[in-house]
């Protein structure tokens, strides 16, 4: 068992209590620089960063370096009001930590607890990222040259919880574990008219339905059966009266896909079911499709095969293979740019899922997901080790 200067259950209820959106983060981060400082590490460095000001990377030097290895972990809530009824349910109201970065960042403290009485054989950087949920905070910190210099990662980690898996369950796979996402706006606008008078108007609610329709043939005729995407459109506006016919419909949807490739593809056909819907019905189209940093988490296949290796020999880890989800996370941005793997954290939950207002993570997960990726990481630091085969 590591050896942790922390109390990891107090750290993951002091942070729950505390959720804050997309770059507001600022008590969260102010908690975690306290944390982290009272450590009291000679080699340890943080690094802010202005660009991103609830962003905070921090550096522990290794004692005899030949990489840096990277490990990074969301600190944003959501804007859900809690209904776990717990003593340490959110102090804020309208906001929880309903996805579980309060998980994250308590397994984060773990692992940086450990080698901050650990000196580590290689250096190490936590990147402590804001705005996951939205406004894709990997990209920012990426933009804003972050991650470069004595904190470029040659290798990065992270994990993401999973209340359908057993508490203190890790899992991954080879390839994409979770999906690129891009944000679909469209604006369609005709002219209203009287109900009445359909040919003196252009009717925007029947060219929202042949897009609705239409854009259903994405996946189905587009996309490998073998591959998978998603097209989900979630909201659809138009029309003030049963008698009016609107000039304006708006909806609101998402698309997924497991490659990048697949996802640009994808993104084409929506752009031309538009252009024809236009085209059609003679109505004016303004469609907005926004990805930001939220590309596929495709993982490394050189340190994905070293990372479940190490996983699957080690009888004290309890590892198991799965499949791959629909679910989006920033993370694939930064592993477009760093060699990586993530990976789930089972916090064994299974009548609620991801994002819903009364998930209750299960805390046993909280020490044998900083056991798993201390052990993990002291044996890739150690090239010897790895001639050998996975330590137990």
């Amino acid at each position: 068992m590591a050896n942790n200067s922390i109390d990891l259950i107090q750290v993951r209820r002091d942070l729950h209590k505390i959720p804050e959106l997309a770059l507001e983060e600022f008590e969260t981060q102010a908690y975690l620089k306290s944390l982290i400082t009272s450590l009291d590490c000679p080699f340890l460095t943080i690094k802010e960063v202005p660009e991103v000001p609830t962003a905070m990377l921090v550096r522990l030097a290794g004692s005899q370096p030949s990489k840096t290895i990277g490990y990074r972990t969301d600190i944003d809530g959501l804007p859900v009001e809690e209904a776990t009824g717990l003593a340490w349910s959110s102090t804020h109201p309208g906001k929880m930590h309903a996805c579980g970065h309060d998980i994250h960042m308590t397994v984060a403290m773990g692992i940086l607890a450990y080698f901050a009485n650990h000196q580590p054989k290689d250096n190490l950087v936590f990147i402590f990222q804001p705005a996951e949920e939205a406004k894709a905070g990997g990209k920012q910190i990426y933009d804003a040259g972050a991650l470069t210099g004595d904190f470029a990662p040659d290798e990065i980690y992270a994990l993401h919880d999973q209340p359908a898996m057993p508490a203190g369950q890790l899992g991954s796979r080879f390839g994409t574990l979770l999906a690129g996402t891009t944000e679909i706006k469209l604006t369609i606008t005709g002219v209203s008219g009287h109900a009445a008078y359909p040919h003196q108007a252009k009717d925007a609610l029947v060219a929202a339905a042949a897009f609705v329709t239409q854009v259903q043939t994405v996946v189905s005729r587009n996309v490998s059966p073998i591959h998978g995407g998603v097209v989900t459109l979630g909201s659809m506006h138009a029309g003030i009266a049963d008698n009016v016919i609107p000039g304006e419909a708006q909806i609101l949807g998402t698309i997924r896909a497991f490659t990048q490739t697949d996802l640009e593809m994808m993104q084409n056909r929506v752009r031309a079911v538009a252009e024809g819907v236009g085209l059609t019905y003679g109505v004016e189209i303004d469609l907005v499709l926004h990805q930001g940093g939220y590309y596929p988490v495709e993982n490394n296949p050189e340190i994905t095969t070293a990372f479940i290796d190490f996983m699957n020999d080690n009888p004290a880890i309890d590892f198991v293979d799965v499949e791959p989800s629909m679910a989006g996370e920033d993370f694939g941005y930064l592993l477009s740019k760093f060699p990586g793997t993530m990976f789930w954290l089972g916090v064994g939950d299974p009548t609620h899922s991801l994002h819903n207002a009364g998930m209750n993570p299960n805390e046993d997960a909280l020490q044998p997901g900083v056991d798993a990726m201390t052990a993990y990481l002291e044996w890739r630091m150690d090239p010897q080790a790895q001639g050998k085969g996975t330590a137990s």
